[in-house]
């Protein structure tokens, strides 16, 4: 008898296992910038393609009253302001043919090897999806607000000036305290710094990272004044000039859903004139939702896609901010020019 992939592929067992690799392998959820989100996850268990969340604002910072011994001198209550984010599904699939994974199931036990292989490619689909929704923020910050939506470009520094300058321009200590003063005294929760390979090289040069070892002292995680590094290429960057994304934990929430058949196997016995051919297809559902943010978009039927353009995920219009106030953004960007 001939092992096929449906054979291997037992949906109720395989979607867990390969969710469960897509947290553990995501440095993102693994430094607190994203977090598991319940409400976000009930909501992907219902309908529609986006949800409100509604949430209150801060207490204004108006005076005292000061108390008197007049009954007739009456105080007038305040009240408590209300926002109104609004999270999007986003509906992925990927489909792989049997024959291409072939080479992985040599040595291994197949089930994991297909599991792991399909696990790390969402793991990365979502840390573009993360990439592209910060894009999307941070445009939308850089642009002209309506009404006192926020203080324009008040998530970043610049530094990067019209050419390159050594020690001027370029990734330093003290840009970088420049860039988390953005939030004030809520700097110091601003704990995760997300960097281009060639910024991070400039802070090796620098002499600006330690390594830490994990709890179990199997791993040494970078850090740059107590705040874990992560280097990922697809941070933007453009003729020289790095951006540099600082965030504190939560910063991101993070919904998983299963879509009605999260895996399935099919079989094409004519593919390869006869010789038989078996596809998987993969499916999830997800939504990132950037804290103090309403996606105010018009999602297409499948949620928006990682473009630029209108409507999706890195495009200025598709998202509003809802929080006001500085202090209650995680988030903060350095502009650099690095050569």
């Amino acid at each position: 008898m001939t092992t096929r992939l449906s054979d291997l592929i037992v949906p109720a067992v395989f979607t867990p296992y390969k969710q469960q690799i897509t947290e553990q392998k995501s440095r993102l959820i693994q430094s607190g910038a994203v977090v598991r989100s319940n409400m976000l996850d009930s909501f992907l268990a219902g309908a529609g393609l986006t949800v409100n969340a509604p949430s209150f604002r801060d207490l204004a910072q108006d005076d005292e009253n000061t108390s008197t011994d007049d009954p007739a001198q009456l105080s007038t209550p305040k009240k408590i302001g209300t926002a109104q984010e609004i999270a999007v599904r986003l509906s992925r699939n990927q489909s792989w043919s049997s024959m291409d994974l072939n080479a992985a199931l040599i040595g291994v036990d197949p089930l994991e090897a297909i599991a792991q292989r399909v696990g790390y490619y969402w793991t990365l689909r979502a840390q573009a999806a993360f990439i592209a929704t910060m894009k999307g923020i941070f445009a939308d910050n850089d642009a002209a607000p309506v009404g006192s939506e926020h203080v324009q470009g008040d998530l970043t520094v610049d530094v990067s000036g019209s050419s390159y300058s050594a020690g001027v321009t370029d990734f330093s200590a003290g840009a970088f305290i420049d860039a988390i003063t953005t939030a004030g005294d809520s700097k110091e929760g601003l704990g995760m710094v997300m960097v281009h390979s060639i910024v991070h090289a400039r802070m090796q040069k620098n002499n600006l990272i330690d390594y830490i070892p994990d709890a179990r002292g199997e791993i040494m995680i970078p850090r740059f004044l107590g705040r874990e590094v992560i280097v990922d290429d697809s941070v933007p960057f453009s003729s020289g000039v790095f951006e540099t994304w600082i965030f504190g934990p939560g910063a991101v929430q993070i919904g998983m859903g299963a879509p009605k058949v999260p895996t399935e196997v099919d079989r094409s016995p004519s593919a390869g004139n006869g010789g038989g051919q078996e596809t998987l297809y993969d499916r999830v559902e997800w939504a990132l939702h950037p804290e103090g943010h309403a996606y105010v978009g018009t999602a297409p039927s499948g949620g928006p896609t990682n473009a630029a353009t209108t409507n999706n995920l890195a495009a200025a219009g598709s998202w509003a901010r809802r929080f006001t106030e500085r202090k209650q953004i995680k988030i903060a960007r350095l502009k650099t020019r690095e050569f």
